[in-house]
């Protein structure tokens, strides 16, 4: 019988630190591992897991359900069972348990086909957002209407070659920064703007009726777990070095190995 092991709560998190985790779920098709997800589980969800109509869909629930329920669980000494959600007014998940919100625990996860991220920190608002880049086709029609002017022209700009892996940089980068507003798209996409001063920087620019304070105030980060990946992190700037980033791949209840990826672009 596969069950969470309570002598796991050990991970240390400083506020100086960002945990992301990635799971390639498509690979976790072992069905008494599927068993031992669901008894982690509320009501809510294992109701909802069946809901999917694909069978690779229910799959990345059922696992997304229980890396975020484990991971916490890493962090603060509560069993995975008794985590306790809340969605706000814009959809974004909390926390409700006292022990977490008192320590400053806060995550933010995002999953694209065949892969989950959850990014876990202290005392700091972020988002992140991955995409395959070869599951889903760019679209200059949806950057033209939704992006910022300067965004649509780059992209146009851009030899036809590197134009889908340029929409979805755009793309990654604009959702972490909504979701770590914590607005989602009441934020307009057009009101801030991605640029690349060279190969491996990024900067925004950000209209100030949206901006709460200046774009000095966040931090991003692009990385790409595989070829076929590209994930964007943005963090919110809490004193003058920013968070060290400490990346882990997981198999929920099973196994997780420290990784090290290549950080494709960094703000300053």
């Amino acid at each position: 019988m596969i069950a969470w092991k309570q002598e796991l709560h050990t991970l240390a998190l400083t506020p100086a630190e960002i945990h992301l985790w990635l799971v390639f779920y498509d690979a976790i098709t072992e069905k008494p591992l599927h068993s031992a997800y669901r008894e982690l589980l509320n009501t809510t969800e294992r109701h909802q897991e069946p809901r999917f109509y694909f069978a690779r869909d229910r799959r990345r629930y059922l696992v997304t359900r229980a890396l975020l329920r484990t991971v916490l669980s890493r962090y603060i000494a509560i069993h995975p069972k008794e985590w306790v959600f809340v969605t706000d007014a814009y959809g974004r998940p909390g926390l409700v348990n006292a022990q977490a919100t008192d320590a400053g625990l806060d995550f933010n996860l995002s999953h694209t086909h065949s892969l989950i991220a959850l990014a876990v920190t202290k005392w700091r608002s972020l988002g992140i957002d991955v995409e395959n880049v070869q599951s889903r086709a760019m679209s200059l029609d949806i950057a033209e209407r939704y992006f910022a002017p300067q965004e649509a022209a780059a992209l146009t700009a851009a030899p036809p070659d590197q134009r889908q892996y340029r929409f979805f940089e755009y793309w990654t980068f604009k959702e972490a920064y909504i979701k770590a507003r914590g607005m989602g798209l009441s934020l307009p996409l057009d009101k801030f703007s991605f640029y690349y001063p060279d190969d491996h920087a990024v900067a925004i620019t950000i209209d100030p009726a949206i901006a709460a304070g200046d774009s000095k105030h966040w931090q991003f980060w692009q990385v790409r777990p595989k070829p076929e990946y590209v994930a964007a992190i943005c963090a919110q700037r809490i004193g003058a070095e920013p968070p060290r980033l400490v990346l882990r791949q997981a198999v929920p209840l099973l196994s997780e190995t420290e990784i090290t990826c290549e950080f494709t672009r960094v703000s300053e």
